[in-house]
């Protein structure tokens, strides 16, 4: 089958290249899925597990992309919960080849249902922006109606759901990016935009919680900003500066079946939306996809046709 797959960590993007990989081998509580639609983060390629097996073992050339969207079609030994046939989106593991291929080994709990009426490419953006949105915000954050969250990099993949979620959730959001970003976030429904090239971050005011998906030194500011016994949520890297009455949390997205298919639903019902950026096949992946970090919105390549 195809892949992208990449050699050379010093590359970066330009090592990716589409090649003739074996086909997948499903593992006890594995299932096998056509890939129909994946998502690729540039930050993979700094992460151990891209380059490493959990026993330090080099695992090159490995299959980037973790976010994935297709059909079951084959299941391991002892696999329950999910059929052949089914449409299916979520997380690949991080230290074993990912999505950017044909067909991927996933573990069943890791895959949610995908509805019959939610396209492939849309559900592709959502896992890892999803779910890290919603873990930062209420299980990490414990935002609340009411509250008020700063959302650091309102018009991103994580911030822009992020900002979604905490509106439904009844929170005050005020969100932050570059000014070509402000009608993407006030599209979005922020309550207050701060561009950071230009506005004061003092403007926020107090804060509940601080969603950072940034890092550095945005993010040790705002930690002046939470109110006491609020929290500090960062996912780029761990805060150096903590709230002085408050907390800082640093965390890496888990996979969550349940919350997965709560996504879907609020995909299907048209309450949650992902900012689709630029659509590639598999094929234009390696020439195009560094040029398409730049662009608004997600990067998704389409592996499969049909939705």
């Amino acid at each position: 089958m195809q892949a992208i797959t990449v050699r050379d960590r010093a590359a970066g993007l330009a090592g990716l290249s589409l090649t003739e990989v074996p086909y997948p081998h499903a593992a006890e509580n594995d299932v096998i899925v056509r890939v129909h639609a994946a998502a690729f983060t540039p930050g993979e390629l700094d992460w151990p597990a891209t380059w490493s097996d959990r026993a330090g073992r080099d695992r090159t050339p490995s299959v980037p992309g973790h976010e994935v969207s297709g059909v079951v079609v084959e299941l391991g030994y002892g696999t329950t919960g999910l059929t052949v046939g089914q449409r299916v989106f979520g997380l690949t593991d991080w230290a074993r080849d990912g999505s950017l291929a044909e067909y991927v080994a996933v573990e069943a709990r890791n895959l949610a249902p995908l509805p019959a009426d939610v396209g492939h490419t849309v559900a592709a953006a959502l896992p890892i922006s999803g779910l890290t949105a919603w873990q930062g915000l209420f299980d990490h954050g414990r935002l609340a109606a009411g509250q008020t969250v700063l959302i650091h990099g309102a018009a991103g993949g994580v911030g822009s759901i992020a900002v979604q979620l905490a509106r439904e959730a009844g929170a005050r959001v005020i969100g932050t990016g570059r000014a070509r970003d402000r009608d993407t976030a006030l599209g979005l429904g922020v309550d207050a935009f701060l561009d950071l090239e230009a506005d004061p971050l003092d403007d926020a005011g107090q804060v509940d919680v601080v969603f950072d998906v940034i890092g550095g030194d945005f993010r040790d500011r705002s930690a002046a900003l939470v109110r006491a016994g609020g929290t500090l949520v960062a996912i780029a890297s761990p805060p150096t500066v903590r709230p002085r009455d408050g907390q800082a949390i640093f965390f890496v997205v888990e996979p969550d079946r349940a919350r997965l298919a709560d996504l879907a639903r609020r995909l299907r019902d048209g309450r949650l939306r992902p900012i689709i950026g630029t659509v590639l096949t598999l094929a234009e992946a390696p020439s195009a996809l560094a040029a398409a970090q730049r662009t608004p919105g997600k990067t998704i390549i389409r592996v499969a046709a049909g939705e």
